[in-house]
């Protein structure tokens, strides 16, 4: 009987970890080689994962709701022939339960690293068990272990489920007050997490307080999932980048007045809407080109310059979430070829049917805050890239135009551009130059193209 590992793959060149939403198989149970064994998510996209092999599922390490870095043995399949006989069917558990269940056949280090096993709590039940998910909550809350010990926990066996612990960091009282019923932690045992600085212990401190008080007329909603990976992401962004954002405005009446005439021509002729993000990005592709700077990312003190251009398209979801798919090539594609990829995502994006790979190797981000009616944005960057442009909304406003006999007034269409940058690497000449030159690259579009 031989034994295969599953690993949690690899989505994408900056995910590390993902989340165990679902398993579909059950220990003893027989999979096939590219059959579906659990779903997970990331940051980026939800995803299947199938199995490697054919064979007997013979032990699953992880449990629901569990966070998993690329690359951890997360499953372990038997392809000899006697070992479904070997796994009675009635002790085989049930790894569909919530994050808090009993851990299931066995632990892998990466697992057992994050639990612990106290000897008694206050109730005087010995050996309880904690799950990863809820330890890692309560290394990040900065939940000692002595407080663990004695929050009541509501699962099997008086355990600590998510539950129990989320209420009781939202409930959780002022440091400066007893906490009944809890021991004083000995000094030899500091907290799971220690704040560096008084400025950090102070800001810990607060997001440890309810932030309502009794009486006051509030919904409190949870973020979830896709939430609170999109506000992570956002937040190392801004950490990790010194952000610059330079405006300009573009001149789009050619761009527009040629959209109108064609669009129906090129949609019967091709079987694609023609958007107006197809347009922007060939004119982006084209100032990339020219400015490769602009095309990079930072590794360390390297600055790698990626030959590949690769636009991701900021999408919103129904359900006002955003999400990144990417057009690869995009510089090595028609008008034609840049439609039919940004329809395609976009749809895929929207009835939740994104592949992995439709968000992974972007070099570069578009966003279109112009679609739900502003005129300009602040965007931030989508790492590990360097820049991110944003475009406006359209409107017609008038506008003094220089001709040969005087300048003159007329009624053209206006569009607003910001383009948010890394300002490790790309300084205020670049920066604004680029924006500046995708500016006149829509200004000067040709209305003699044909389609």
């Amino acid at each position: 009987m031989a034994l295969e590992e599953l690993v949690m793959p690899k989505m994408g060149e900056s995910i590390t970890e993902a989340t165990v939403l679902k398993w579909l198989k059950n220990v003893g149970d027989p999979i096939e080689m590219d059959e579906t064994l659990l779903e997970i998510a990331t940051d980026k996209v939800d995803s299947e994962v199938p199995s490697t092999v054919s064979g007997i599922v013979s032990e699953i390490l992880f449990n629901v709701d569990d966070v998993v870095p690329v690359g951890t043995i997360i499953a372990k399949i038997s392809t000899g022939g006697e070992a479904a006989a070997q796994i009675p069917k009635e002790e085989i558990p049930n790894p569909k339960t919530e994050a808090d269940a009993q851990p299931l056949v066995t632990q892998s280090p990466a697992t057992a690293s994050n639990q612990h096993t106290p000897q008694a709590n206050n109730g005087g039940e010995p050996n309880r068990f904690y799950s990863p998910l809820v330890m890692n909550i309560a290394s990040k809350e900065g939940i000692s272990m002595t407080e663990l010990e004695n929050i009541q926990g509501s699962g099997k066996d008086s355990r600590v489920t998510k539950k129990d612990i989320i209420n009781y960091v939202n409930n959780r009282p002022n440091s400066n007050n007893q906490i009944p019923n809890v021991k004083a932690a000995p000094t030899s045992e500091p907290a799971v997490s220690v704040a560096h600085t008084s400025t950090n212990s102070e800001t810990k401190a607060s997001s440890n307080q309810p932030t309502t008080k009794a009486g006051q007329n509030v919904e409190i909603v949870p973020m979830d999932r896709l939430r609170k990976l999109i506000a992570k992401h956002m937040v190392d962004s801004v950490q990790t980048s010194p952000h610059v954002t330079s405006m300009t405005e573009a001149d789009v009446t050619n761009l527009v007045n040629w959209r109108n005439k064609v669009k129906n021509d090129f949609q019967k002729n091709n079987g694609e809407k023609l958007t107006f993000t197809p347009l922007f990005i060939e004119a982006l592709v084209k100032c990339i080109k020219r400015n490769p700077l602009i095309n990079s990312s930072i590794d360390g003190e390297n600055i790698i310059i990626k030959k590949d251009i690769n636009i991701g398209m900021a999408t919103a979801l129904p359900n006002g979430n955003l999400i990144v798919p990417v057009i690869k090539n995009a510089d090595t594609n028609n008008l034609y070829g840049i439609s039919k990829q940004v329809n395609g995502l976009a749809d895929r994006a929207r009835s939740n049917k994104l592949k992995p790979e439709d968000t992974q190797g972007g070099t570069f981000t578009l966003t279109n805050v112009g679609t739900f009616g502003s005129l300009m944005g602040t965007p931030i960057i989508n790492q590990p890239q360097v820049a991110i442009l944003a475009v406006g909304a359209i409107k017609k406003r008038p506008v003094v135009i220089e001709t040969p006999d005087g300048d003159v007034i007329a009624i053209r269409h206006m569009m607003y551009l910001s383009m948010s940058y890394d300002h490790r690497i790309i300084d205020g000449s670049l920066g604004a130059g680029f924006l500046s030159e995708v500016a006149k690259e829509l200004e000067n579009f040709d209305t003699k193209r044909t389609v």
